[in-house]
């Protein structure tokens, strides 16, 4: 276990870094948005597209790894949809705490991390994850937030989750990068080495963003914050665990990798999407910020629960 967590640790202490260089202004808030859009659309997009198209389609699609991790996540995404309601929440703010309960970091922290502690074979099943959580839980939430203002769902609400799925730069790599893996077409060595150069600032530049945009969150809303962090890094990948061990088994190797995944804190994207919509935003922010910092004890006991190659 101690090794586990020596092994995460310069992980979060980039984090930290960033943490540092944002509270202390050093790297202020317009650098922040910068340095993000930079490694989403082009520096994580390239490492994914590599990925992607390298890899034979065979390894990476694992059906019973969809269905199982996306059951388990909807057990997390409905309980805590659940204690909204007995709450007195209204859809809106219950769509917000669920999705804070059940998305994780997994495109800006688990895809570089997982993929160096469990080996680049993890790189599969990461992908899939992440695309559960883009396709069915991303539009999920939009859904839930437009539908529970107007009372119905309308075209506009479809058409927007569409476009929002066809201009997502991580949907378009992974989808890119399978296609050209599944007409078995070889990668240029020119076009891979590029791919790799840009797709090495991903780790760093992905991991310093996290940290330089936790120093604009803020920790009100502390128990709600806390049972929202519990959901996420503890149920999260019990509910999972559940699925892929048990109920629906499969192989131990992605199924190692699809909990660590379950495991990692609340993503940032669901305090953009409640900003946005202007949906209990400090509720996503403090999430965020107490589900990251409480992470860099919990990550390590998850993974070495599953165990590592």
């Amino acid at each position: 276990m101690v090794e586990i967590f020596l092994r995460t640790l310069p992980f979060f202490a980039i984090i930290g870094l960033g943490y540092w260089a944002g509270r202390s202004w050093f790297f202020p808030q317009e650098a922040t948005a910068y340095l993000t859009k930079f490694v989403f659309y082009f520096a994580l997009s390239a490492m994914l597209f590599r990925f992607a198209a390298t890899l034979p389609f065979a390894e990476i699609f694992n059906g019973r790894l969809v269905i199982g991790y996306l059951i388990g996540t909807a057990g997390v995404y409905g309980l805590a949809t659940l204690v909204a309601y007995m709450r007195g929440l209204d859809i809106p703010t219950a769509a917000v705490e669920a999705q804070c309960a059940a998305i994780g970091n997994v495109g800006f922290l688990g895809l570089p991390m997982l993929a160096l502690l469990f080996s680049e074979a993890a790189i599969g099943p990461v992908m899939l994850v992440l695309t559960v959580d883009l396709v069915v839980f991303s539009s999920l939430i939009v859904i839930l937030i437009n539908g529970g203002r107007d009372g119905r769902l309308s075209l506009a609400t479809l058409r927007l989750i569409g476009v929002g799925l066809l201009k997502n730069p991580m949907i378009l790599s992974i989808s890119a990068g399978l296609i050209w893996s599944a007409l078995r077409i070889p990668v240029p060595v020119p076009l891979g080495d590029f791919l790799t150069i840009l797709g090495g600032a991903a780790t760093p530049g992905a991991l310093f963003a996290i940290g330089a945009s936790l120093a604009g969150k803020s920790a009100e809303r502390v128990e709600i914050a806390a049972w929202l962090t519990l959901c996420k890094l503890v149920i999260h990948p019990i509910c999972v665990a559940v699925m892929l061990i048990w109920l629906l088994p499969i192989d131990a190797f992605p199924a190692s990798v699809a909990i660590a995944a379950a495991a990692l804190p609340v993503a940032g994207n669901v305090y953009m999407l409640a900003a946005h919509y202007g949906v209990a935003p400090q509720r996503a922010s403090a999430a965020i910020l107490l589900s990251t910092a409480a992470s860099i004890l919990t990550v390590p006991l998850i993974i070495g629960w599953v165990g590592t190659p």
